[in-house]
């Protein structure tokens, strides 16, 4: 199976990829309300649509998270709030999907991002609403040990494939998949290793072509 057959399968729910089953019951259940929704009004479904879908599957499924302690807050970047996990070695991290779409989108960054990065996979915990909804994942913790040279992240990334589109953004042609906002606060480096801790999937539409 080639790698972009591969990532086919785990984002359509086929294929098993680490922490992923929560994350593909939910994409699964998103999507096939959003089919069965626009082939009803036949118009297209809106995020806050597909929020309030999301809520009801979270009702009916137990999946509030309830233990963020504010209390333990570390800092935010414009897409998530960070906090301080009961586990040293992890970190917990509330996204509010702010940079995409659509939640589906979301959980199939999350997807890809615990495929290419399986030693720092997000595990969703469950949903959490404050002055607006987000996920809870938790995250291992990454040490920054040095600052983080982008001339290195640039040319890891374009041995494996992928193009850089313009400052921190790349996309890979033969995959099908863009990924975007890897500036050094996002990309840590722990003892010479490259640890992308913070990454930005999204799916081109070649991704659905076959090879």
């Amino acid at each position: 199976m080639s790698l972009k057959h591969e990532l086919q399968s785990i984002i359509s729910g086929n294929g098993s990829v680490r922490h992923g089953k929560i994350i593909q019951a939910i994409t699964d259940h998103l999507r096939g309300k959003k089919k069965a929704i626009q082939r009803t009004a036949k118009a297209k479904l809106v995020k806050k649509q597909e929020t309030q879908v999301l809520i009801e599957f979270v009702e009916s499924h137990g999946l509030w998270y309830n233990d963020v302690d504010e209390s333990k807050y570390i800092g935010e970047g414009a897409e998530q709030k960070v906090y301080e996990f009961s586990d040293s070695n992890f970190i917990l991290k509330l996204n509010d999907s702010i940079f995409y779409e659509f939640w589906e989108d979301y959980l199939n960054s999350l997807l890809l991002h615990n495929y290419f990065f399986p030693h720092l996979a997000y595990e969703l915990l469950g949903f959490y609403k404050l002055d607006k909804m987000y996920a809870v994942v938790k995250q291992p913790f990454v040490k920054s040990t040095e600052s983080t040279n982008l001339d290195n992240v640039k040319e890891f990334l374009s041995a494996n494939g992928f193009i850089n589109k313009n400052n921190n953004d790349y996309y890979n042609p033969i995959l099908g998949i863009i990924f975007e906002d890897l500036h050094d606060e996002n990309v840590l480096t722990e003892e010479g290793s490259l640890q992308f801790i913070d990454t930005v999937f999204f799916l081109m539409p070649s991704f659905f072509e076959k090879d």
